[in-house]
């Protein structure tokens, strides 16, 4: 039976050039950047960000020349100066260690167990992280249902990542398809299935990218390094996929030769696959099922009487209190509400619901001092009372709830036609 492993004994200049290059890259973006693929890489990482948000800044001030701020730690957002002057900085280191290790090991004929080392690496975190961003589609938590917010804003008034959320938000059935092609990673993990895997995640990674591009999402620089390495994990069978495709000729496909092991390090490994298969992917599932759900108080709550220090609140007498008036308050998640104000102004708080003791505590985002402890009461279907302090000021709230109001919109409720005499394009 031939031998279908890498059978390269010698490469060339370009080839280990190349090598020095990607392994020092990619070894410092999985480090610096590993955007809890790894299970409990988190705790390692911290000793990194010790130095790195102190280092990082320096270098966009001193070397690059940035003039304003630049903020560190995770803020929602993977594409911010501090990301862009990181991975700036990996790739010079990449770039200086690549000239040293090619001056200093000059005769090396391959780097074959270093670049086994490196896909497996590599396999790991693309598998991972895809498996993980495909959960959170299946459970349907990245991309929720049109809220109240999103539904009574006009196309105009979305920004294009709103836009990209809406639409893919809108169907459960797209959200388990996407899910179901990213969590196919899982393939990445095996080096029999790999390349198979390689097919499909290259397909679902350039995807991923491609909306972040078009639709200004900022995980730009994770996604364009998913599809990297999944180009890189790739390469070594390029040749016989175009030989397949194109050329119409039978093929055997390599496999990434593995190096030999002594019998203790290969068991010990197989343990730690199998311990990091079965942790990781159950882990990934409870957490993202933990992230998501309704809350109880879901609804469309719109004020119907705002009393504040025992007087009902008149509109001529906003000056009288530091609290301004509350014109409706949405809660469409068990995280977070949005209370829209008289003034037109909305501000967005998280939610810590305490159900046995009817106790809602909101935290304002822009300024967490502003902590709102209240109190609720659902009188029927249709009323609900809160009560509390905002800021100096004594409230009584009274609403008209409207659980169900997703249902006064075109959208969440023209459903699905198997026949359509016409397009029903509105």
């Amino acid at each position: 039976m031939e031998n279908t492993s890498i059978a390269i004994t010698k490469w060339t200049k370009i080839e280990k050039i190349s090598f020095r290059f990607f392994f020092t890259y990619f070894a410092l973006f999985v480090l610096f950047m590993n955007n809890g693929a790894y299970p409990f890489y988190g705790y390692l990482g911290q000793f990194f960000n010790v130095f790195l948000y102190n280092f990082i800044p320096w270098v966009g001030k001193t070397i690059l020349g940035i003039t304003y701020e630049i903020n560190t730690g995770p803020n929602g957002s993977g594409d911010t100066t501090y990301d862009y002057v990181l991975v700036f900085v990996m790739f010079s280191l990449a770039i200086i260690t690549t000239v040293i290790w090619s001056l200093l090991d000059k005769n090396r004929s391959n780097y074959k167990k270093l670049y086994y080392w490196l896909t497996v690496a590599l396999r790991f975190y693309v598998g991972l992280m895809l498996i993980n961003y495909g959960l959170v589609k299946v459970i349907k938590l990245q991309f929720p249902y049109p809220s109240y917010n999103r539904l009574n804003q006009t196309y105009g008034e979305s920004s294009p990542m709103g836009l990209a959320w809406t639409f893919l938000g809108f169907s459960k059935g797209y959200n388990l398809f996407m899910g179901l092609a990213e969590v196919a990673a899982v393939f990445l993990l095996f080096r029999r299935t790999l390349t198979f895997g390689l097919i499909i995640t290259l397909a679902t990674a350039a995807n991923v990218m491609a909306v972040n591009y078009f639709y200004d999402v900022p995980v730009k620089i994770l996604s364009t390094h998913l599809v990297l390495m999944s180009i890189f994990l790739l390469a070594h069978n390029f040749e016989d996929l175009f030989k397949f495709f194109f050329l119409k000729k039978p093929i055997h496909l390599r496999e990434i030769e593995k190096p030999k092991l002594k019998n203790g390090l290969r068991k010990t490994l197989l343990v730690l696959k199998v311990l990091i298969l079965f942790y990781a992917i159950p882990y990934s599932v409870y957490v993202t099922s933990q992230q998501g759900g309704e809350s109880s108080l879901k609804g469309f709550y719109e004020v119907k009487e705002f009393q504040v220090n025992d007087s009902i609140f008149d509109v001529t007498d906003t000056l009288k209190y530091n609290t301004v008036k509350w014109k409706n308050m949405l809660i469409d998640s068990k995280r977070w509400l949005r209370v829209e104000k008289i003034d037109e102004r909305r501000s967005w708080y998280s939610i810590e619901l305490d159900e046995k003791e009817s106790k809602l505590t909101l935290r304002d985002y822009n300024d967490t001092t502003e902590v709102y402890k209240l109190t609720y009461k659902e009188i029927d279907t249709a009323n609900f009372v809160v009560k509390g302090t905002i800021k100096s000021d004594s409230i009584r709230i009274k609403f008209d709830l409207t659980k169900d109001y997703r249902k006064k919109f075109l959208l969440t409720n023209r459903g699905f036609h198997w026949i359509n005499e016409r397009p029903y394009n509105r």
